[in-house]
């Protein structure tokens, strides 16, 4: 049969396109009770759910209670003031010329006015540092939300800068304003990265299928799959007792989106080259979904397994992504196999207008295309292909000497908050740690051993007692090094230390910065417990899916290898070009699960396509071919779409998620089109039936008959 003309809608349809060739009724109406009660329970969700995923409005990683910095944060709250922070107004000239007596009474005047708005006004008197720098502190309370929190913030910044005469400013500095300030950050991160995330699957969708009219069913089947995951973290979250907030569900949208739309390229593709095999749509639905259903099980299943992982973790941060983002792919995967080939076969032939599906064409893998000549170029050197991959990924890998984590508060944002630029104002005339001092409780006993042994710790600049009660005695520690840096947490080590070793003082170190120290160390202990994990979970999978040995070793062993590459070449492009001092202490692992569960995805595309063709009767050699001949395109679509998905989270200006978003990005193109593409045909090639062991599918295929396929030459 001809191909339908491009670029003109035909007005009949293809012989039996539009109609099956045994009971045509009985799918067609189940493909309408598929979409009716996906819209009937989308409505529901929608009408009495919660509008989105977000279970908290507080942001951050949320340590465990057996932290120091939590027990602290638990022992502040018995004494008689509670938990409180000082948010700290800076005021100063603009051109750094000293402060006159007229600009000195504007402060005096200023702090009566500041004084109301804390909980301890007489804390409000200005304190004037080297003639250049006054500050007025107003104490707020710590264990605010961070709407309640960002209101106070708000309020002490409009008071305090109101009709300032130049050049003196105000700027608001210490725990609560960096918290405030971060708040803002993910004001409406959710919606910008939906937005943002949907736009680039748009666009690309568009570009790969040429159709003014196709690509706008896989875009409403994922839309809806990422709205009705949203709305099932926000019922299922409490349940579960973990909290997802605005940038947990922002990471929720990309990662459905990325693997929703991943899913859709790997059907709509099979689907299309079904079609050029039968002239009834509904059996080429059907020989298309068991050809992918497998596939996109076993990736599914890796993904929501190796995300559930992250409910092993300390920080419910983690715990929080692993539940929402487990929650989204499962979701995804539903979606992906049930409503969206109810979406595909309805519409028939004419939904991939201009370029309709005829019988009688080539299927991809038949066609002699640019994979297929890529298959052919690494078949002829196979060993120095596999070398030559892995020489790139080792160079890449390369680029990570001298990588170093934690990224010091002042240094996370990508445009620098007032409370930073407060806090460095500050630090050019008292020490730097004076902006977020760190508590220091004891026993009341025991408080003034305690603080002369803090005051003998190197980095320690002041030690200033504060409050005490019949039980407990609480100190000040002011540290000469900036909060968040390594400096500052070699010193808090080295107090916890000195302090414990005082007899029966009981004494624990908190605070911000000492909660920023805390969560990194978290951050370590995650790492070491959930890659193990991931790992295992990805090696069951494959081997499940496979019914190999040799193959799930060699294929995890290229993701590992493109992870490390990933991690060189984004650690390179963030010194040379992009100027980020060091890698978020959570970005390394994040990194990892996300690219080794997402990227060896693309293998399971590639190589449970192998193993069917091998059944049917071609050998491995030809059967790697035909693989990727038929998966190449889609699979490079899917892994340039999944990079643009992930660099989406670069329009926050959260220097963490823009080094999660580069890393993973770059490591999804390795995957793509270099590990895929010709390292691992090249090993299946290399080894040959071996791949399998102890597996033998080529015996399989040569002894068993599959209805529907015959081995069919490769080109």
């Amino acid at each position: 049969m001809p191909a339908q003309p491009v670029g003109k809608l035909p007005l009949t349809p293809t012989p039996g396109a539009g109609r099956g060739t045994a009971g045509p009724r009985r799918p067609r109406a189940t493909a309408w009770l598929v979409l009716l009660l996906t819209v009937v329970g989308l409505g529901a969700a929608f009408a009495l759910g919660p509008s989105d995923a977000t279970t908290t409005k507080a942001t951050g990683t949320g340590l465990p209670a057996s932290s120091q910095s939590a027990r602290v944060a638990g022992i502040v709250k018995t004494f008689p003031a509670g938990a409180v922070a000082p948010a700290i107004v800076v005021f100063s000239n603009g051109d750094g010329s000293p402060l006159t007596a007229e600009q000195q009474a504007v402060i005096a005047d200023r702090a009566s006015s500041l004084a109301p708005l804390g909980l301890a006004p007489e804390a409000s008197r200005p304190q004037t540092l080297q003639g250049r720098v006054a500050t007025v502190a107003v104490v707020l309370p710590a264990g605010a939300d961070d709407g309640a929190n960002s209101a106070a913030v708000d309020r002490i910044r409009s008071t305090a800068s109101d009709r300032l005469p130049a050049p003196l400013r105000a700027q608001v500095t210490g725990a609560p304003a960096v918290r405030a300030d971060i708040g803002k950050v993910f004001q409406g991160a959710d919606t910008s990265l939906l937005i943002a995330t949907a736009s680039v699957v748009a666009v690309l969708l568009l570009v790969t299928y040429r159709s003014p009219i196709l690509w706008l069913v896989p875009l409403l089947v994922v839309g809806a799959a990422d709205r009705l995951a949203a709305v099932l973290v926000g019922v299922l979250a409490p349940h579960a007792g973990v909290q997802v907030d605005a940038s947990t569900a922002g990471i929720q949208s990309v990662l459905v989106f990325g693997a929703g739309t991943d899913y859709a390229l790997l059907l709509v593709s099979r689907y299309r080259d079904e079609l050029h095999r039968t002239d009834d749509r509904f059996t080429a639905m059907a020989r298309a979904w068991r050809g992918t259903a497998p596939a996109v099980l076993a990736s599914g299943t890796t993904v929501v397994l190796s995300l559930l992982t992250l409910l092993a973790a300390e920080l419910t941060g983690n715990r929080g992504l692993g539940f929402a983002g487990a929650v989204g792919i499962a979701t995804a995967v539903l979606f992906g196999l049930l409503v969206l080939p109810a979406a595909l076969v309805l519409p028939g032939r004419r939904l991939f207008w201009p370029l309709v599906p005829a019988v009688g064409e080539p299927v991809a893998a038949d066609r002699r295309g640019l994979w297929s000549r890529i298959g052919t170029a690494v078949a002829a050197h196979p060993a120095r292909v596999a070398a030559a991959g892995a020489a790139v990924l080792v160079l890449l890998a390369c680029g990570g000497l001298g990588l170093r984590t934690g990224l010091a508060q002042a240094d996370s944002f990508r445009t620098t908050p007032e409370a930073i630029l407060g806090a460095r104002t500050l630090a050019a005339v008292q020490p730097a740690g004076a902006a977020e001092p760190l508590t220091l409780v004891s026993t009341a006993g025991s408080a003034d051993r305690v603080a002369e042994a803090a005051r003998q710790v190197p980095g320690v600049a002041a030690v200033t007692p504060t409050a005490r009660t019949d039980r407990y005695a609480r100190a000040d520690v002011v540290l000469t090094a900036p909060p968040g840096t390594q400096a500052s947490d070699r010193a808090i080590d080295a107090l916890r230390r000195q302090v414990a070793g005082v007899p029966g003082a009981d004494a624990l170190v908190g605070g911000p910065t000492a909660e920023t120290h805390d969560t990194a160390l978290a951050n370590a202990h995650d790492t070491r417990l959930i890659v193990p994990l991931v790992l295992a979970i990805v090696f069951l999978v494959l081997v499940a899916l496979l019914r190999a040995l040799v193959a799930p070793v060699l294929l995890i062993a290229t993701v590992i290898a493109s992870y490390f590459a990933a991690l060189g070449a984004g650690w390179l492009l963030f010194r040379t070009t992009l100027d980020f001092p060091a890698l978020d202490s959570n970005v390394p692992l994040l990194s990892f699960l996300f690219l080794v569960a997402l990227g060896v995805d693309y293998n399971i595309f590639l190589v449970a396509r192998t193993r069917e063709d091998t059944l049917v009767g071609h050998d491995t050699r030809s059967a790697v071919l035909r693989a990727l001949a038929s998966t190449g395109g889609v699979i490079t679509s899917a892994g340039i779409l999944l990079a643009a998905v992930f660099a989406v989270l670069g329009v926050l200006p959260l220097i963490t998620l823009t080094q999660i978003g580069v890393i993973v990005g770059l490591g999804v193109l390795l995957d793509t089109l270099l590990v895929r593409t010709v390292m691992v045909p090249a090993l299946v090639l290399l080894t040959g039936r071996r791949f399998w062991w102890p597996g033998t599918p080529e015996t399989a295929g040569r002894t068993s008959e599959t209805p529907g396929r015959t081995p069919e030459p490769v080109g």
